[in-house]
């Protein structure tokens, strides 16, 4: 068992602990708003150290990576690839400062023992920020400024004769990931920008997937960067209190946390945590 969907029981994440933060490049736009050099790095390990801790918390296991190598953008472990029910994809960072995560990740999941089922290489991109479950045979891939045509090719190549349907959605490269601008909160709910595509919004209607919306400044303010933890429970920022209010209006649990440093590198809680294991809803 490894990761059956998006929205059942979490059981283990893999999380990688940060480090040579101020060599980190300001490769998105968020982080393209900050002096980098100024990240208070004591604080970063606070923040990662509380996320570990409220995973735990949770009933949920993590598995670390620490590692020797200068990789400031690992932290995000969520972007080296993609893992479904059968084993996982690897993907290809677009940026080169990243491209070395590649080999750590590699080795990381061959110890923990994850089947490796294929890998996009060749001019295809794709990190896992842009890979999203809409059901237990539905995949929605991002196509926005870290993943491209011929990713999105691959990973279908890879998926289909599995028996998934992978659907592409194409959105605006600033938003960065799809990640940052919808997330599957429950079985048939997720919340997301207002204006997704009209192709991926008919998508989510026939489905009956029902979307909880908000603005642009959300994606930015990692608004719909949040975790599902399973059982209609979500991890979210304590900031997002506008978002927060809709999820719990209906009838989610919403544990919070509070982050700043970690987010000035431009990702949140669902770019820092790739799934291991979740069952079936």
């Amino acid at each position: 068992m490894y990761v059956a969907n998006g929205t059942g029981r979490l059981e283990m994440v893999l999380l990688s602990k940060p480090s040579h933060i101020h060599q980190a490049k300001q490769i998105n736009e968020i982080s393209k708003q900050w002096d980098l050099q100024q990240i208070d790095e004591s604080r970063i390990q606070k923040e990662f150290q509380e996320l570990h801790s409220l995973y735990e918390s949770l009933g949920i296991s993590v598995e670390l990576m620490e590692k020797d190598e200068i990789l400031p953008h690992a932290v995000f472990s969520r972007d080296f690839g993609g893992c479904v029910n059968e084993g996982y994809i690897l993907g290809k960072f677009k940026n080169d400062i990243r491209l070395p995560e590649t080999e750590a990740y590699e080795a990381k999941m061959a110890e923990l023992g994850v089947p490796l089922l294929g890998e996009v290489s060749g001019t295809g991109v794709f990190e896992g920020g842009d890979f999203a479950f809409l059901d237990e045979r539905t995949v929605a891939i991002g196509m926005l400024d870290r993943t491209n045509a011929e990713g999105f090719g691959q990973i279908k190549g890879i998926l289909k004769p599995l028996g998934y349907d992978v659907h592409p959605v194409e959105m605006d490269p600033r938003y960065l990931h799809l990640d940052m601008c919808f997330n599957l909160v429950a079985p048939k709910l997720a919340i997301g920008y207002a204006d997704l595509p009209e192709t991926f919004i008919a998508l989510l209607k026939k489905m009956e997937i029902e979307l909880i919306t908000d603005d642009e400044h959300a994606i930015f303010g990692h608004g719909y960067n949040v975790q599902a933890i399973g059982c209609g429970e979500v991890i979210s920022l304590a900031r997002n209190r506008g978002i927060n209010k809709k999820m719990r209006k209906k009838g989610l649990t919403v544990h919070e946390i509070e982050l700043t440093e970690l987010l000035k590198l431009g990702g949140g809680i669902h770019c820092m945590t790739f799934p291991l294991k979740r069952v079936h809803a």
